[in-house]
């Protein structure tokens, strides 16, 4: 390739997203957690380390071997967890729509579930940690009827006030695209006890790691089951892949 051709390439190069901020690697993982505190307190360095291995960002290393991170790393890491905070996309989709980004497409952002209900106000997810079962019927678009049939399934538990968690929005919305597909929602029970034994043996793990001459740093706790979570979902993936590709191979 000629010189000329070489240049005409380099210009060709699409920044990676964000683009106009500075690349300078400056930041240890320390600090760059520090950064992030303020919008997301359960941040940790594991949690960081965790997103590298999934390729979401990828610092600059010392010559000692030291994580060094830029501007542009600290918003792409604010990118990816405000997206899971605020939409619960599974980091697959995160990592798509920064692969559009990086390749200059414009990419729209799930945006939390908000809707007019039937008396005419607005009814939004926000920052809710739980919502009454009205809420719930009119944010999944679900009749009433079908919510109570869930709970009788298992599939959804209310609290002793009648209220749901929040992620019981994406639960109701995956059930009924199963059911969508001809899958009988009375089957899924089994995904449910499987998430709860799944669940159990993660806050076994970390209790397990907690000192007993500490006192219990619940932030801690509650960042390291979430990232035992990410992981456990992603490892769950992965087996039930290998599962399905015996069954079209034939079984071998």
């Amino acid at each position: 390739m000629s010189a000329r051709a070489q240049r005409k390439a380099s210009e060709e190069i699409v920044e990676p997203w964000p683009r106009g901020i500075s690349r300078e690697p400056e930041l240890s993982i320390g600090q760059l957690v520090e950064r992030l505190k303020a919008e997301f307190p359960a941040i940790t360095q594991s949690k960081v380390r965790f997103l590298e291995d999934k390729g979401l960002v990828v610092p600059a290393r010392t010559s000692a071997g030291y994580r060094k991170y830029s501007q542009a790393d600290l918003e792409r890491l604010r990118y990816v967890l405000a997206s899971q905070r605020d939409s619960y996309s599974p980091l697959d989709v995160i990592r798509d729509q920064l692969r559009a980004l990086d390749a200059g497409h414009e990419v729209s952002r799930r945006r939390t579930a908000q809707v007019v209900a039937s008396e005419g106000k607005v009814v939004s997810l926000g920052n809710r940690r739980s919502i009454p079962a009205a809420d719930l019927a009119d944010l999944t678009g679900c009749e009433l009827a079908a919510i109570e049939r869930y709970v009788s399934l298992g599939l959804v538990t209310p609290d002793i006030a009648g209220y749901f968690p929040s992620r019981s929005v994406q639960v109701i919305l995956q059930i009924r695209e199963l059911e969508s597909l001809g899958v009988d929602a009375r089957t899924l029970r089994s995904v449910r006890h499987g998430a709860e034994r799944s669940a159990d043996l993660i806050d076994q793990t970390v209790l397990s790691q907690t000192p007993r001459d500490r006192a219990i740093d619940r932030e801690r706790q509650n960042s390291r089951r979430l990232e035992l979570g990410e992981r456990f979902a992603q490892l769950h993936h992965e087996m039930l892949r290998v599962a399905l590709s015996q069954l079209t191979d034939g079984g071998v």
